[in-house]
């Protein structure tokens, strides 16, 4: 069975085995060639010499598990294409990601990323531990206890971020301001990941609806906040996507079509080569697409965040106020391998396009009103970027 979801986490582990590679370990040693690999035939025989050779001469034999030597191997094609969002996954590591995708686990509480090939924070999440000790988008870590981040990939770097509630771990991390790595030692907890909160203000004319993720009940969830606004008195949207890191593609194509005619497009895929690109189109039910709005970013609003922020600018020609988000313009998707219960690979797919054909991937994308959170702000309990998004909804 093939799960046919797709996401567009910014984070994480992830991806793809060819069936022609798989197939050499089930089909002996001998000289296999790669059906999938023409014009060029692959020669798998180094392969099996330098299995044998490990076989016959690593002097731990006890550290000879030939599972995990073929996850091992698995991992290594994968981490050749160099993309960190291709990922394969173990069963114990297809367990862990799913239970990110559900909203519930045990960690720290926030979604990480590479970027400039720098382990960062994405966003630390609502109510976490990240968040209670300060974290916020944009920090580099360095380290996780005494290993360095520089070498490890994602799933690597979560993987020794998870654990048990009540355990500690302490980061090295390093912020843009300051002059040098502060250790931050937090204890792990139970996440339970939040999804989006709906507030009214200035009299109850203003819906303010921020989405913390596109998790995959997302849509359903914003369909009852879709219903409180529409039985309030509220004429305009403030739409908050600051530190969201992405989610599921389907989720935030449903909400787009609430504020989106039926027919404009929400995003472009590309696939790249010959490949026809998609045209993710809005399916309505168009009831916020008259309702003024404007959109909150920073630099953790990332993937589908940006796929909203961007559709709603591009079609409507909606506001985005705050800060440049993080640049994330890559689909993934979820392929589950027969061959072994459980394990999974996370595969990009696609690049995404905005509506205007816009790339965001390494370049995300440029608030049209430019508004800095300082670190005074946030200590002092102040939001300049939503005192900015009242103000300019309020003259709209």
């Amino acid at each position: 069975m093939v799960s046919k979801k797709r996401i567009i986490f910014s984070f994480v582990l992830v991806v793809l085995l060819g069936s022609a590679f798989y197939g050499g370990f089930l089909f002996g040693k001998g000289k296999v060639i790669c059906q999938v690999c023409k014009p060029e035939e692959v020669n798998f025989s180094l392969f099996w010499e330098a299995w044998d050779k490990i076989q016959e001469n690593f002097v731990d034999k006890t550290k000879l598990d030939t599972q995990k030597m073929i996850y091992g191997a698995i991992s290594g094609m994968v981490n050749s294409l160099e993309d960190p969002y291709t990922v394969f996954f173990s069963p114990e590591e297809s367990k862990i990601f799913q239970e990110d995708v559900s909203g519930s686990f045990e960690g720290l509480g926030m979604e990480v990323g590479i970027k400039d090939g720098q382990l960062q924070v994405l966003s630390p999440l609502e109510g976490s531990p990240a968040k209670a000790a300060g974290l916020r988008a944009g920090d580099k870590i360095m380290q996780i206890g005494e290993i360095i981040t520089a070498d490890l990939t994602i799933d690597e770097a979560v993987s020794l971020m998870r654990g048990p509630k009540g355990t500690q771990v302490t980061l090295t991390i390093l912020r843009d301001k300051w002059d040098a790595p502060k250790e931050i030692t937090l204890t792990r907890a139970v996440i339970i990941v939040p999804t989006l909160k709906l507030e009214f203000l200035e009299n109850n004319s203003i819906a303010y609806v921020t989405i913390y993720q596109f998790s995959e009940n997302a849509d359903s969830e914003f369909y009852n906040v879709a219903l409180r606004i529409l039985d309030s008195s509220a004429e305009k949207i403030i739409l908050d996507l600051r530190d969201n890191p992405g989610g599921s593609l389907a989720a935030v194509e449903n909400i787009a079509g609430w504020f989106l005619e039926k027919g404009e497009i929400i995003v472009i895929e590309d696939s790249g080569g010959n490949a026809e690109k998609l045209y993710d189109k809005s399916y309505g039910p168009s009831s916020f697409a008259t309702y003024p709005t404007v959109v909150l970013i920073n630099g953790g609003s990332a993937s589908a965040s940006e796929i909203l922020a961007g559709a709603l600018r591009d079609d409507r020609n909606i506001k985005l106020i705050g800060e440049k988000s993080f640049g994330k313009g890559l689909v993934q998707q979820v392929v589950e391998l027969t061959q072994e219960k459980g394990a999974s690979l996370k595969i990009t797919i696609a690049k995404w396009l905005t509506p205007n054909g816009e790339l965001i991937n390494d370049i995300g994308l440029v608030p049209d009103i430019e508004v800095k959170n300082t670190d005074e702000d946030i200590e002092a309990g102040r939001d300049p970027q939503l005192d900015k998004a009242i103000e300019i909804i309020k003259g709209i």
